[in-house]
């Protein structure tokens, strides 16, 4: 069985974006509207959640560790540990730690319930 990135360096492209624009050489993340508008998030969470999305729509897994979510941010550890407990308490992502010095595994939600309100959908 091979390995996720032999397989993903077998699938052809079938786009090239030929520019010295790098806004567009690096590619864009969308973000769910439900996201920016939600003003019980923070500016600092609704970043880490755009990030996470980032990551995984172009690396097809969400693997980060808290180093280089603070590196990207240019935070402090801390501060995104606070920011990714904001994130799992509104229940916007979810997180199995691994242990014995892995980075967590993420899931990011798309549909969330709060308590006492309908699902927040996109």
């Amino acid at each position: 069985m091979d390995q996720i990135g032999a397989q993903l360096q077998r699938i052809e492209q079938n786009i090239k974006i030929n520019s010295a624009d790098p806004v567009a050489l690096h590619g864009f993340t969308q973000v769910p509207n439900f996201i920016l508008r939600n003003p019980d998030l923070s500016i600092g969470a609704k970043t880490v959640y755009s990030l996470f999305l980032s990551y995984a729509w172009h690396n097809n897994l969400c693997f980060p560790g808290q180093d280089r979510l603070a590196e990207d941010m240019g935070l402090t550890r801390p501060r995104v540990t606070q920011l990714l407990n904001e994130l799992q308490e509104c229940q916007l992502i979810e997180i199995e730690r691994r242990g014995q010095g892995k980075t967590n595994f993420y899931t990011i939600n798309f549909v969330v319930k709060r308590k006492g309100h309908k699902p927040l959908t996109s």
